[in-house]
């Protein structure tokens, strides 16, 4: 992930193999080549050491000496913060408020429907589905004069967006054609180095299973 010389302290991460919310942080880890000794998770028997540290026993978790930080999206701005280069985060207080608008928006409009479409409820699960849908239809205009979310650059905006567009032939969800700049974005991030690199071999079978 990072050569000898720019090797970073180790920091721990426990993370789930199939969770989108874990797999955003592996992003951000590669695209800063932070090293990092991350932990398979099994949800089914959490590791004692998990157990002690995170009271709500959730993942992704991660540990930084003495510090334990259990929210992705807190996880993740704590990673750009303290491993400032390359910046993820924009630098002016305006365009940074933005972009954490559109953060919560992400994890409010989108992130919260995956219960649903993971769930045994098809009603509920076609209901979320369409509504992730229509909400990357809407969104399509905004990749058409940028490669990256408004951006010329690669920003934490992609990294949380990055986990759901790999998942969305897994939750059965097809695009129409007036949604192709969504997925020629798609494809950006996918052919990104860092993306590869972040993937647990289960997340790499979603696209054939």
């Amino acid at each position: 992930m990072a050569s000898t010389a720019n090797r970073r302290p180790v920091m721990t991460l426990y993370s789930r193999s199939d969770c989108p919310l874990s797999h955003r942080v592996r992003i951000v880890l590669a695209e800063k080549s932070i090293t990092a000794d991350v932990v398979d998770v099994d949800i089914d028997h959490l590791p004692e050491d998990l157990i002690e540290l995170n009271s709500y026993n959730s993942e992704p978790t991660l540990v930084d000496r003495e510090l334990v930080l259990y929210d992705s999206h807190i996880i993740m701005e704590y990673l750009d913060e303290r491993f400032p280069h390359p910046p993820l985060m924009p630098v002016d207080p305006v365009s940074r408020a933005r972009a954490r608008m559109m953060l919560y928006r992400i994890n409010n409009d989108w992130y919260s429907l995956l219960n649903d479409i993971n769930s045994n409820d098809a009603k509920r699960a076609v209901k979320a589905a369409k509504e992730l849908r229509d909400g990357l239809i809407l969104i399509a205009p905004a990749f058409v004069k940028s490669p990256y979310f408004m951006s010329e650059e690669v920003a934490l905006i992609d990294c949380s967006l990055a986990p759901l567009l790999w998942r969305l032939s897994h939750y059965g969800i097809e695009l129409p054609a007036k949604a192709k700049p969504v997925m020629d974005y798609a494809k950006r991030l996918f052919d990104r180095e860092s993306f590869n690199t972040s993937m647990s071999e289960l997340e790499r079978e979603l696209t054939t299973a």
